[in-house]
């Protein structure tokens, strides 16, 4: 951690009343960045941060205090720098020696793992209850660690006062100002969607894993699921139909550190998976989801109460409190058989569903209110009024653009259904289901890093602006990757959501648009008109009244223009 600097001195001696957030790791540190603007705008707060350093995930967390760009304390002056607040979303570290007031929040939903007290790991279920039990809620004198425990519903009272009633006294029902954020940003759940790049009629599958060994990621044994579960997502998901996007808890991606965990999933990112920002952005994918495939953690839980299907691949209860509502909903939640196709218990759970009202009437009995209960408890510990205006929370900002990047070689089958009408299918992975029926070919972006397959691919293509200088253009291009790859049939320049250009090993030029927009990947044009030809079919039929490409249970309506 930065030692303190002069200006972090200084902010200690200035503005009378300090509040002082105490991060743990990376995890609670959310949390914390969720009630930060209850203080906006107030000239009489002066913030600060610092790290206990007792978590052994500790990685990222410097870079996520300096980008807040608040003081940082060391801790060791922490513990000596009188505040009137000091705010944790944890537990862990000598917070008794913190001189003010101290309010302790959640930072998943409520209180429901058991944790051993040292060694900071989970050892499969031994262990108090993490925040709901003496060993974490009492000092060494058995007085109570935190002025005020913030709980977000009244049966995490009845738990906290039957495991711990010297705690009880400072128990304050606020809310959960995570799951506020993520109720407001709900009207917005189309463009979260449109910014992972799911189109019309694909089903956005969200991965997520929290951090144990008994996870949907695992600890690196022969029996973790999702290792297991990504290549056969590719190879039994039509890439056209299915988006995945993997949400992964941030002490899996700080503790083994994001390089691995990018080259972890290596693969199945280049077969078209999103990995989510663990900090910013997996409340928006967790809103854009069709359905979840998860594990114990909060995630699915949260997944659960905005009515979302949810498919448990990882369901210990070992480790889980017995009388929180996770352990009941862990216990009767439906199950992935890994042993089983995959894609039809997807669809059946989706089919089949039927939201139950507990998980979200369990994670706050205050919901929406978190910003104005929070606010009101925070400065009557800093003992000043409120500022006028309206307590409120960040909205949750839209991410950057991400559309799935398929650069694996493609297997793709094709059946002409009619007068000019072919059906797409595409995978990702090298084995398609048994069942597919159709003719079969390879499609493969030029980019690919099996450039092997290149040599053997009957369609070459690529994504780039009409414009750019490095390919000269769409008709340059097709040229030379016609030269280059000389098995190649077909080779396919997209330039836009609705456009390609396409060239022919004898010859032709040819522009394929639809109105559908992003509706569907040109890509996929490219090799509904590369199954038109093999089939000894005319262009000409095609030029004078268009293709029709189904990519599943839609239609797309295309344009063949010569050039």
């Amino acid at each position: 951690m930065p030692v303190g600097d002069d200006s972090a001195r200084w902010a200690t001696r200035s503005r009378s009343h300090k509040v002082l957030l105490v991060v743990h790791n990376v995890t609670s540190a959310t949390r914390l960045l969720d009630i930060l603007p209850l203080f906006d705008d107030d000239f009489r707060v002066q913030l600060l941060v610092t790290c206990t350093e007792s978590s052994v995930f500790r990685s990222g967390v410097e870079e996520l205090l300096a980008g807040t760009g608040v003081p940082v304390l060391p801790w060791e002056q922490a513990v000596e720098t009188p505040v009137s607040l000091a705010v944790s979303a944890s537990f862990g570290g000598q917070l008794p020696d913190i001189i003010g007031h101290l309010a302790i929040l959640s930072h998943g939903v409520g209180y429901t793992k058991k944790l051993p007290m040292a060694g900071g790991g989970n050892s499969g279920g031994g262990g108090p209850v993490f925040g709901m039990s003496p060993e974490w809620l009492l000092d060494e004198d058995g007085v109570p660690v935190a002025d005020a425990l913030v709980l977000s519903h009244p049966e995490q009272y009845e738990r906290l006062r039957n495991a711990c009633p010297e705690a009880a006294p400072t128990a304050v029902l606020a809310g959960d100002p995570c799951w506020d954020r993520v109720l407001a940003a709900r009207p917005y759940r189309d463009r979260f969607r449109r910014a992972l790049g799911v189109r019309d009629g694909q089903r956005l599958v969200l991965l997520n894993s929290t951090w144990n060994p008994e996870s949907l990621f695992g600890d690196g044994g022969g029996d973790d699921v999702l290792p297991s579960l990504l290549p056969r997502l590719a190879s039994e998901f039509p890439a056209d139909e299915y988006r995945f996007a993997a949400v992964l808890h941030p002490n899996i991606w700080h503790g083994h550190g994001p390089g691995q965990i990018r080259a972890w999933l290596d693969r199945a990112r280049r077969a078209g998976l999103a990995l989510i920002d663990p900090l910013h952005g997996w409340r928006q994918a967790l809103i854009a989801a069709d359905v979840v495939i998860g594990d114990h953690g909060s995630v699915t839980y949260y997944a659960a109460a905005l009515g979302t299907p949810v498919l448990l691949g990882a369901a210990p209860l070992a480790g889980l409190a017995p009388d929180a509502p996770v352990h009941d909903f862990v216990r009767d939640a439906p199950r992935l058989d890994p042993a089983l196709p995959l894609r039809p218990q997807v669809e059946a759970v989706v089919s089949q569903h039927q939201p139950r009202p507990e998980p979200a009437e369990f994670i706050s009995s205050v919901p929406g209110e978190s910003a104005t209960r929070l606010r009101r408890l925070f400065y009557d510990a800093l003992g000043i009024p409120e500022p006028d205006e309206p307590a409120l929370l960040e909205p949750l900002p839209l991410p950057p653009y991400e559309p799935p990047s398929h650069t694996v070689p493609l297997v793709v089958l094709t059946r002409l259904l009619g007068v000019g009408e072919v059906e797409v299918t595409r995978y990702a992975g090298p084995h398609p289901p048994a069942d597919s029926a159709g003719e079969l070919h390879t499609a493969v972006h030029e980019d690919t890093r099996e450039t092997h397959q290149l040599a053997l691919a009957d369609v070459v293509f690529r994504y780039g602006e009409p414009d750019d200088v490095r390919f000269g253009s769409p008709e340059q291009w097709t040229t030379e990757a016609l030269a280059l790859h000389p098995q190649c049939t077909l080779a396919a320049y997209v330039s836009g959501p609705g456009d390609c250009t396409v060239r022919t090993r004898v010859g032709e030029l040819l522009s394929l648009h639809t109105e559908s927009g992003a509706d569907a990947d040109p890509a996929a044009y490219a090799s509904a008109l590369y199954a038109w030809l093999a089939a000894g079919k005319s262009l000409d039929e095609l030029v004078a009244q268009g293709l029709t490409v189904r990519t599943g249970g839609v239609a797309h309506r295309t344009r063949v223009t010569r050039r």
